[in-house]
């Protein structure tokens, strides 16, 4: 495999996830919370005479659920800050100093011509 030079490298282990997979795992999380929310309204309704606290608990968390379903559901493709980061920078590669490049392995004082 062929190297280019400067380019950059990036790691696959901290990448996200893919878009499809993202939004699919948004529309599982807001699904199930509007079942549940569906479920406490139920619940508030078949309880209400008979466990007024608990069928108003319920409700309440019947009315609130949609503002946090949807605020869970549009979290998402945001970059966590404690994953790694996706960009390694290539390596340096020290420069050869001046005087060797210009001199050559041959052309130095030892090399015994005058």
């Amino acid at each position: 495999m062929r190297k280019h030079g400067g380019s950059e490298v990036f790691r696959i282990t901290g990448a996200r996830q893919g878009l499809a997979d993202d939004v699919r795992g948004r529309q599982r999380r807001y699904v199930i919370s509007m079942t549940v929310r569906t479920l406490s309204v139920i619940a508030a309704a078949v309880l209400w005479n008979v466990e007024r606290h608990v069928a108003v608990v319920a409700l309440a968390l019947g009315i609130l659920l949609p503002y946090v379903a949807v605020v869970v559901a549009n979290a998402g493709r945001e970059s966590a800050p404690s994953l790694p980061s996706t960009f390694v920078p290539a390596p340096v590669r020290p420069a050869l100093a001046s005087d060797e490049v210009a001199e050559g392995p041959d052309d130095g004082p030892s090399s015994g011509r005058n």
